[in-house]
């Protein structure tokens, strides 16, 4: 049965049990005596006891977990639907994810929550190719491609001591919990790299482009900690997508909640602090919800910080997010020049290119039978350029690929400017953070734990265990 997502209305009713109204509460009323419309205060309508703002991943696990304890919550979301980031829209036929992302099957938290079977899950070759030098050339995971991997020693994507250094930190992290890698000593993921011993050759032309796609950084400031994170799951699992798209996590979860739980198209622009015991939400309608046991922010960290209006100081990031912008573009199916569900990394440091893909080979149920869909990613936000400007830079760089005949027939669908696409997570970081940010407000996101999916989740689900472990002595 689908999930029936119900929007707001100028009357709310979403009551806990306990507290059922024998009247309705309106932000106006029209006297009997005149009809001069005549305000009333603020209504306050009190809820299920425990209300979410957000339903990206991490709101959506923090409902998750508040309705496996048959908790009633109200999950309150400012678009026209869930899952944040993590969401996919559908173009001329074809499923367009927002922004690139990549679903990684290893993820803990991910296989304790989600339906793996019924995200039909497309999986991507083990490994990239590397557009250096004017062509293409192959790094393989040895363990699932081990014939491509031994052609691929003699390549000049590092050297043969390089690839036996990728084992060998295969080996370090798959040594180590999670727990142990979260909280570890930490670095800039370029300076574990070099302390680890590769070559400059192997950081520029593959770390940089791969792990700076992942972590939108690439000069490689990013913690070590999420470095040997990520490559942990990468050597457990492998990397994928949904066949309908990468949103179908996002409804996967929501689908689990009941229907009117979720009210969409509601903004929040700020949770009152009056009384510590119960914080209320002010919507941008005017109308306020009160909470029973607490608040969860499931929201990222620009609106956090406007709805908080900076008074909760210990949430705060001053580091500069992680920008991307991606271009989708159509062909025909019977030109596409590689029929291999790779990526592919710009390993030449130039050009704008951070790494591509054609979706369609990976999971064909994103296009049309007849069309091929391909995927284009940079790094950064690009103010100063236009997306035409962009897609004219991309269709140039990408005729050097594949050929100016082939790629000047493709058609441009669409631009995806993604301003806050992580978090910055440089050291230093504190990948285990308290949820609790003051009395009866608790904090998820992926910038509280890992920029991750897992991140997002297991954030999500701790702020909930953190509420319900307060407020256990407290009447439900």
């Amino acid at each position: 049965m689908p999930l029936v997502l119900r929007p707001p209305t100028s009357t709310f009713s979403f009551l806990s049990p306990a507290a059922k109204p024998t009247t309705t509460h309106r932000f106006f009323t029209i006297p009997r005596a005149s009809t001069q419309l005549v305000p009333d205060p603020p209504s306050v309508i009190k809820t299920a006891p425990v209300i979410v703002i957000g339903a990206g991943l991490s709101g959506l696990a923090a409902a998750t977990r508040l309705k496996s304890d048959n908790i009633p919550f109200l999950l309150l979301e400012a678009s026209d639907g869930v899952g944040g980031r993590v969401r996919t829209d559908v173009v001329d036929g074809f499923l367009l994810d927002r922004g690139f992302q990549i679903f990684i099957t290893a993820y803990p938290e991910a296989r304790k929550v989600l339906n793996y079977s019924g995200l039909n899950l497309q999986k991507f070759y083990s490994g990239a190719r590397v557009y250096y030098g004017g062509e293409f050339h192959t790094v393989a995971d040895p363990l699932r491609h081990f014939s491509d991997s031994v052609l691929s020693l003699g390549n000049p994507i590092g050297s043969v001591f390089d690839k036996l250094l990728i084992a060998l930190t295969r080996a370090r992290v798959l040594s180590k919990s999670d727990e142990e890698i979260l909280k570890a000593d930490e670095v800039p993921t370029i300076q574990l790299l070099k302390s680890i011993g590769f070559s400059d050759s192997m950081i520029g032309r593959f770390f940089r482009p791969f792990f700076g796609g992942i972590f939108f950084d690439p000069e490689l400031e990013t913690t070590s900690r999420l470095f040997d994170f990520v490559f942990k799951v990468l050597a457990l699992g492998d990397n994928t997508l949904p066949a309908n798209g990468i949103g179908e996590i996002s409804n996967q979860l929501a689908a689990k909640l009941p229907s009117d739980s979720i009210i969409l198209n509601t903004k929040v622009v700020s949770v009152d602090f009056t009384d510590s015991n119960s914080p209320s939400v002010t919507l941008e309608s005017g109308e306020i919800v009160k909470s029973e046991l607490g608040v969860i922010m499931a929201v990222e960290e620009p609106a956090l910080d406007k709805i908080l209006a900076g008074r909760t100081t210990s949430v705060q990031n001053k580091k500069l997010a992680r920008s991307t912008v991606c271009l989708y573009f159509s062909l025909d199916r019977d030109q596409i020049p590689v029929r291999d569900p790779v990526l592919f990394l710009n390993g030449s440091s130039e050009g704008i290119i951070n790494n591509m893909f054609f979706v369609t080979n990976v999971a064909p149920s994103y296009g049309p039978s007849n069309k091929a869909l391909a995927s284009v990613s940079l790094i950064g936000s690009y103010e100063n350029k236009s997306n035409d400007d962009l897609r004219t830079k991309v269709i140039k760089e990408l005729s050097g690929w594949f050929g100016a005949s082939k790629v000047e027939l493709w058609q441009h669908l669409r631009t995806y400017r993604i301003g806050f696409a992580q978090p910055n997570q440089s050291p230093p970081t504190d990948l285990m953070k308290n949820p609790n940010i003051g009395p009866s407000l608790y904090l998820c996101g992926d910038y509280v734990t890992s920029a991750t999916f897992d991140g997002a989740l297991v954030s999500g689900r701790r702020a909930a265990e953190a509420l319900l472990k307060d407020r256990a002595l407290a009447p439900v």
